[in-house]
């Protein structure tokens, strides 16, 4: 068994409106799936991705309307990538935060390749990674009715980084339960060591970063913060084999989970880091047409009973919209 890569990082927003409009209208993302929380359908949970909604595309945002600042520190994932084709689609970028007044640190080298770090208004850390010289994973294509043109447009997620108190403890989950392998290592911004791993084909689309802060507090989450990173398997009975591999290690897990789109498996590392491993289908398209992802409130067999209860709770994303 090996994991394919990064499957999609779902983080925490206060404003499901404003995060819309970011990431759809600034980022070019496409919103793929409009849905609730399964836990409590009074919130969006929204899925950003390419065209077609593909494995390792997406970005998705639990909206959470009272959550407060997020205070950054350890045991947490602290930086959230997303890939583009080329250096060139760089420096559209960089153009296009300034032209938006987007917070950003302009174009760096990391790792051999060009990256902009940047935020959006709740804080949440990201940054723009280059695929000049990716030879692993393929990324996305990105959505043919985007603000943003399709050379430039956001291929998919790059690599997260984890940010722990005893790298160790961590390394040992992803190589020695996952299967993850160690490519490397470069100095972080503050002069700090980040191990890299790989799974799969590797390359930006299939690398956790791993950097180690002893001396941090832990981070208190709120708006601006991810809930989990999860990883591609490759169908439910391959994830039937990794939860039996992660129940034999011991690691207190979720069980196989029906979120409709994909079968999920959850388990803390022991620096208490949330990993999820999701089947690549049956996928977005199960419930609509690829054509009209994301244009209407999606819900989940067994809550199509209450739609209009739950629609009725929820504000409209956009006014051009219809819910």
């Amino acid at each position: 068994m090996e994991l394919k890569g990064l499957h999609h990082v779902s983080a925490i927003t206060a404003n499901a409106k404003n995060n819309y409009d970011f990431y759809t209208k600034v980022l070019g993302m496409r919103l793929v799936k409009k849905s609730v929380n399964q836990d409590d359908t009074s919130m969006y949970h929204l899925f950003y991705a390419d065209e077609a909604g593909n494995p390792g595309t997406d970005l998705t945002f639990f909206e959470i309307p009272r959550a407060g600042h997020t205070y950054p520190g350890n045991n947490s994932i602290s930086l959230t990538s997303l890939r583009v084709k080329d250096d060139e689609a760089l420096a559209y970028w960089e153009d296009r935060f300034n032209e938006y007044e987007v917070e950003h640190e302009g174009i760096i080298e990391q790792f051999g390749r060009k990256v902009i770090y940047f935020r959006d208004s709740e804080d949440q850390r990201l940054a723009l990674v280059s695929d000049e010289t990716n030879q692993g994973v393929a990324g996305g294509t990105p959505w043919e009715q985007s603000p943003v043109p399709q050379e430039q447009g956001i291929t998919g997620l790059g690599p997260s980084k984890l940010t722990v108190p005893q790298a160790e403890r961590t390394v040992q989950v992803l190589t020695n339960i996952l299967g993850f392998r160690k490519v490397g290592s470069y100095t972080s911004q503050g002069g700090g060591d980040i191990q890299v791993f790989a799974t799969g084909e590797g390359g930006t689309g299939a690398e956790i970063h791993v950097e180690e802060q002893e001396g941090l507090p832990k981070e208190r989450p709120g708006r601006g913060s991810v809930h989990h990173v999860a990883f591609r398997v490759a169908d439910e009975q391959e994830l039937a084999q990794w939860a039996e591999k992660i129940k034999q290690a011991r690691f207190p897990n979720s069980g196989l989970v029906d979120r409709y789109y994909f079968k999920s498996l959850y388990f803390r590392e022991p620096n208490g880091v949330l990993f999820e491993l999701a089947t690549d289908g049956p996928g977005f398209a199960t419930d609509e047409d690829i054509e009209h992802l994301g244009e209407t409130v999606a819900l989940p067999p067994f809550l199509e009973d209450r739609r209009a209860e739950i629609e009725a709770r929820l504000e409209p994303l956009d006014t051009k919209q219809n819910g």
